[in-house]
C-alpha cells in the first residue's frame, strides 16, 4: 500500500531529495534532456505527490539553482582559503570549474535553456531570482577580495555568464562560430576575466 500520510519532516527531506536529484541531473545533461518523469522516479514518489511540491518544472529548477548558489560560493571560499594556490590560480580554477558545470556538478543554462525558463516565471519570481544572483557575484567577488560595487558586480556576472554561455553553445546554438578553438576561446576569456578582476583587489588582499 502506498504511504498516504507524511510528516513534515518526511516532506522536507523529499523535498531536499527532489533539489538535490535535479541538481544532479541538470549538471550532468542539461535542464532540457531532465524530465520531471526522471526525477521523481529517482525519489521513489509519484508524478500527482511531486506537483504537491513544485507547481511547474520551472519552479523546480529555479528553486534547484537557489540550491547551488551556497555550494558555488562556498566553493570560491575553499579556493581562495587553499594556501597551494596563488589568488590567480584560485579564480583561474573556480572559473573553469563553472564554465565546465558538467564536470563539477554545477548546472550552467543555455541561451535556449534560459529562454524556456525564465520566460514562464511571474514577474516577482523572475525579480527574486535576480536579487538572489546579485547577491552570489556579489559574495564571489568579496570572496576574491574585490569591493562589490554595483557596476563592478554587473560587468563579473555579464563576463561571467558570457563565457559559460558560449561553450555551452558551441557549435549548436552558434553554428558559424569555430568548434575546434572552442576550449581555447574560452580559456582566452577566462584569462581577461582573471585579468580584470586582478586590476580591482582591495590592497589588503594582494598578499597572495
Amino acid at each position: 500500500m502506498p504511504k498516504v500520510s507524511y510528516s513534515e519532516e518526511d516532506r522536507e527531506r523529499i523535498r531536499q531529495e527532489l533539489l538535490t536529484t535535479t541538481l544532479n541531473l541538470m549538471a550532468r545533461q542539461g535542464i532540457q534532456h531532465t524530465t520531471v518523469e526522471q526525477i521523481y522516479k529517482q525519489v521513489g514518489i509519484s508524478r500527482s505527490f511531486f506537483y504537491t511540491f513544485f507547481p511547474t518544472k520551472e519552479d523546480l529548477v529555479v528553486e534547484t539553482l537557489y540550491l547551488q548558489q551556497p555550494r558555488i560560493l562556498a566553493y570560491a571560499r575553499k579556493l581562495m582559503e587553499d594556501p597551494a594556490l596563488t589568488w590567480r590560480e584560485g579564480v583561474r580554477t573556480f572559473l573553469h570549474a563553472c564554465c565546465y558545470g558538467e564536470k563539477n556538478g554545477i548546472a550552467v543554462l543555455t541561451v535556449e535553456e534560459q529562454q524556456l525558463i525564465f520566460r514562464r516565471l511571474s514577474p516577482e519570481s523572475y525579480q527574486t531570482f535576480r536579487k538572489k544572483q546579485v547577491r552570489l557575484f556579489g559574495n564571489i567577488l568579496e570572496c576574491f577580495g574585490i569591493k562589490a560595487e554595483n557596476e563592478r558586480i554587473a560587468l563579473f556576472t555579464n563576463l561571467s555568464l558570457s563565457m559559460m554561455i558560449i561553450r555551452r553553445a558551441i557549435p549548436q546554438t552558434l553554428p558559424l562560430f569555430v568548434p575546434e578553438v572552442a576550449d581555447e576561446t574560452v580559456a582566452f576569456q577566462m584569462d581577461s576575466i582573471v585579468r580584470y578582476l586582478e586590476t580591482l583587489r582591495e590592497p589588503e588582499g594582494c598578499s597572495r
